[in-house]
């Protein structure tokens, strides 16, 4: 089968791989010279099943507007602008902030990250790909009493997902992170996923793309993806700068972009871009560095340590597709990093922004839809395309080929929104 992928991220470079290895004619379009240049380029560099957890909570509504009100340092900013598609996704994002579609969306995200992991530890094996990665499983830090209390209902959702978890002491976090010694007064508890996993997304992209050109899929880079073309239940084509290309199936995987793309065909796909920042510097100091990497529950940043390198990335901002680098938002990143670690040059760090695509349930949506028959979604990864790129690129694989896919995945496709 001749199937066209639309976006070269991690994603849609992961679709191609598994494609390709069942047999497809894969071609990827993209606009831009090279792949992963977008929100794959400096992600927060975290392979995080065990952290996979909706934004959407019980507890969300209120800590959301005690951060809007926030003067400094908010993990979450809504900038000002009039935004019905803003408006719409905070709506069905509301509508997800209870205590039995939080259990329903964590448990499908826990589902596909672990599997996930599985997909690129297996890749991994049969490549030898290297990426700056590190397995050495992630901590998430809590600084206050309340942040401890409140992970109580998360350890139970792993418990239930047999994902090995602990809760450390102070001490016990300084056995795994040594570089965390000085702001041993800041801490109270911490959250060790023994299972997780760090490494660079964009260099893992640009790797797996060329060893899929070497398998035969062709990247057309460069070529902006205008529309598509469809008559009555199919797709005809899509239309680009370098004219129509035609498939027998259609992979949309441009994450924020996805819906822009579907929505002249009618269709309504619930993903809104959630701005993202990161600093990438100089490791300096070893002894005030991460061995591998932590999140910071305080100012929703992650700390993760690529070689000779550190990634600090977070923040979560409402502004539609600006990508204007926000001063306000370094500073966050940098208060982060310098009360847990410092051991490297923030005067020399790369300042970066991406969108995110979120779904208002914080779930992919990944499989076929329904209005045409050869169209296959799989976007909406939100801050964990990364995590869940090997087994996303698995399962539209399967799908699309036919194949008993190896978990659940009805429960994934844009029809639950129906």
């Amino acid at each position: 089968m001749k199937i066209i992928i639309l976006g070269a991220g991690v994603i849609g470079t992961t679709s191609a791989w598994y494609l390709s290895k069942l047999g497809h004619e894969v071609t990827v379009v993209d606009r831009q010279p090279a792949p992963g240049l977008e929100t794959s380029f400096a992600n927060a560099a975290q392979v995080s099943p065990g952290y996979s957890t909706p934004w959407a909570g019980p507890s969300l509504p209120l800590q959301a507007m005690k951060w809007l009100l926030q003067r400094h340092h908010s993990p979450l900013v809504i900038r000002k602008r009039f935004d019905l598609a803003m408006f719409r996704w905070i709506e069905q994002f509301l509508k997800n902030c209870n205590a039995h579609a939080y259990d329903i969306n964590k448990s499908r995200m826990l589902r596909v990250a672990e599997y996930s992991r599985d997909c690129l530890d297996a890749l991994r094996e049969e490549t030898g790909l290297t990426y700056d990665d590190r397995q050495r499983g992630l901590i998430q830090l809590f600084r206050t009493n309340k942040q401890v209390d409140k992970v109580q209902r998360d350890m139970r959702l792993l418990s239930e997902s047999h994902i090995p978890h602990a809760l450390l002491t102070v001490d016990q976090i300084l056995e795994h992170e040594p570089g965390l010694a000085h702001a041993k007064h800041l801490l109270k508890a911490g959250l060790y996923l023994p299972g997780d996993e760090s490494g660079d997304a964009h260099i893992f992209t640009q790797r797996l793309a060329k060893m899929a050109e070497a398998q035969g899929v062709t990247f057309l880079y460069n070529t902006t993806i205008k529309g598509m073309d469809a008559a009555a239940d199919e797709i005809m084509s899509v239309r680009t700068s370098a004219g129509h290309l035609r498939a027998d199936a259609y992979v949309v995987a441009m994450g924020s972009y996805s819906p822009l793309l579907l929505k002249p065909l009618g269709i309504h796909l619930p993903v809104y871009p959630v701005k993202g920042y990161s600093l990438t510097l100089p490791l300096t100091d070893e002894s005030h560095a991460p061995t591998s990497t932590v999140n910071d529950e305080t100012y929703k940043v992650a700390i993760t340590r690529l070689g000779n390198r550190i990634r600090v990335g977070g923040t979560a901002e409402l502004t539609g597709y600006n990508l204007r680098l926000s001063p306000d938002r370094r500073e966050t990143l940098e208060l982060s990093f310098s009360e847990l670690f410092g051991g490297g040059d923030l005067s020399a760090a790369t300042y970066w922004t991406g969108l995110r695509p979120n779904t208002p349930d914080g779930t992919p949506v990944i499989g076929p839809v329904s209005a045409f028959r050869n169209l296959w979604l799989n976007t909406g990864h939100g801050t964990l395309g990364w995590t869940m790129a090997c087994g996303s690129g698995r399962l539209i694989a399967d799908l699309i080929h036919g194949r008993k896919t190896d978990i659940p995945a009805l429960d994934l496709s844009l029809s639950r929104y129906d």
